[in-house]
């Protein structure tokens, strides 16, 4: 797919410097770009290896200037830039819609003209699946599920009864979403189940990776809302709701009831203890484990997590602990010593 210069600074909506009808085939970080390639510098050190470069062309800010007489295609975010060039030299494949005639359809389910249904794929009772949605191969969607317009299930993706997926859903291989939660109580010694009868709903745009789990509720709804993404091999408790343009990273945990606000990130092998409320923004840190309520805005490390700042400190004085020992036994030897010698 080859675009003219001027056609990729329109689609960036960014400012063109240089020949406009220069021809670009394709896109390539500055090390590996071949002539004709487009390419994006964000730094100094990346804006000279990219002039440096077969590059055609370079994505650039918006007051960067060429030593190299280069095209220029300037931007006001160079990383957002980049994204959105990748997708216009990088389309998903589109595929035809249809029924694959291996997948299994009940009768009563509702697939829009438009959905592309792979091979081996279920579908179960009253099932509605959205214009243009993608079911790639062997999915399983279970009774009364509502799939949204452009929603794509990777191989192997699982969807429990009554799983509401709004538009743009994006869930990648392995996923299982509406599992049983976890959910048992001691009775006359032994761990009786409780029944677990809600169900899971995802709101536009948002993105589950690999081998993630999110139960379904007890009661009521597991919720992730609008435009929040979820890394590989994440697990979700029942009832717990994320708020909107959330990230999690992998393999982190939430304990059931659990409530995040909006715009919150928990960074890798993160954990949540059950019914907590994080609040607007927060940030918790990489292998934290969290066992309190976090106000707006906080940002948490350490476990138990405490306040960044606070356990930065603690970590340093924990660093300067073998010398404060040795220090201590110096001065027990020298009052010893004067014990002793003022007998």
């Amino acid at each position: 797919m080859i675009f003219s210069a001027a056609a990729v600074a329109q689609h960036l909506q960014g400012e063109l410097v240089g020949d406009g009808q220069t021809p670009l085939h394709g896109f390539a970080p500055a090390g590996q770009a071949r002539h004709g390639d487009l390419t994006f510098a964000e730094n100094d050190e990346f804006l000279g290896q990219a002039e440096q470069s077969a590059a055609a062309a370079i994505i650039v800010g918006a007051q960067t200037a060429s030593q190299s007489g280069k095209v220029l295609i300037r931007v006001g975010n160079v990383r957002i830039a980049f994204a959105r060039a990748l997708e216009l030299f990088h389309p998903e494949p589109a595929l035809p819609a249809g029924i694959h005639p291996t997948a299994v359809v009940a009768e009563s389910a509702q697939v829009d003209p438009t959905a592309h249904v792979g091979p081996y794929c279920v579908l179960g009772e009253r099932v509605r699946l959205g214009a243009k949605a993608v079911l790639h191969a062997c999915n399983y969607v279970g009774a009364d599920s509502v799939l949204g317009a452009d929603c794509v299930l990777f191989p192997h993706a699982v969807l429990y009864p009554r799983t509401e997926l709004g538009q743009r859903v994006r869930i990648h291989a392995g996923t299982v979403v509406g599992a049983d939660g976890y959910g048992y109580v001691l009775d006359h010694g032994r761990h009786r189940k409780v029944p677990q009868i809600g169900h899971v709903v995802l709101g536009d745009d948002v993105e589950l990776g690999a081998n993630v789990t999110v139960d379904r509720g007890a009661l009521g709804p597991t919720v992730i809302g609008r435009g929040t993404k979820i890394d590989n091999l994440v697990q979700i408790g029942h009832n717990v709701r994320i708020g909107e343009h959330c990230l999690v990273i992998s393999q982190a945990g939430i304990a059931g009831s659990t409530h995040l606000g909006n715009y919150v990130i928990l960074a890798g092998q993160a954990g949540l203890a059950g019914h907590l409320k994080i609040g607007n923004k927060v940030t918790v840190a990489a292998q934290s484990g969290v066992m309190h309520n976090i106000p707006d805005g906080q940002t948490v490390l350490g476990s138990p997590a405490l306040p960044d700042k606070q356990t930065k400190r603690q970590m340093l004085a924990m660093q300067k602990l073998p010398e404060l020992l040795r220090r201590v036994r110096q001065l027990e030897q020298k009052l010893e010593a004067a014990n002793a010698a003022s007998r």
